[in-house]
């Protein structure tokens, strides 16, 4: 039965959501749409190459950042979409940083109803990957150290 991995996956990603949304505020933003993506992967997937820190964190920077140098370079519009998403998914192809979460992060960038400023890749991209990452382990060591009978069938 697939009750069991479920709810332990679907139990780490609200954990994981709820504490970057606590400690979040307007001056600390942590959360972005494609952290709860990067969760699907995390909790479901935690054994996956996609789940590494370096591909979470590393993809996560590289993506958005892509995203902000086209948006500064070409502004807004289709071809500065399309060349940013591009460009976002061959860096971290290039980097062994593959997160296809992150794939989403230079189209945020370029939707957004304001210029995203530079900043926005210490927070919430870099603080917020990482504070992922670290619940993420966190949680799994957590589960790995009860006993089997109390994490459930797996």
């Amino acid at each position: 039965m697939k009750l069991f991995p479920a709810l332990r996956a679907g139990m780490g990603a609200a954990l994981a959501l709820a504490l970057l949304a606590l400690l979040s505020s307007s001056s600390l933003p942590l959360l972005m749409a494609p952290f709860g993506a990067s969760c699907a992967i995390l909790f479901a997937l935690p054994a996956s190459p996609l789940a590494r820190a370096r591909n979470v964190i590393g993809g996560h920077l590289l993506t958005a950042a892509a995203g902000l140098l086209v948006l500064a370079l070409l502004g807004s519009g289709p071809l500065a979409l399309a060349l940013a998403g591009g460009l976002g998914i061959a860096l971290m192809v290039l980097t062994d940083t593959l997160h296809p979460p992150a794939g989403a992060n230079p189209l945020l960038v370029i939707l957004a109803p304001a210029a995203m400023p530079w900043s926005f890749l210490l927070t919430p991209v870099l603080s917020g990957a990482v504070l992922l990452v670290v619940a993420a382990r966190l949680y799994h060591h957590g589960l790995a150290a009860l006993p089997a009978t109390t994490r459930g069938p797996t």
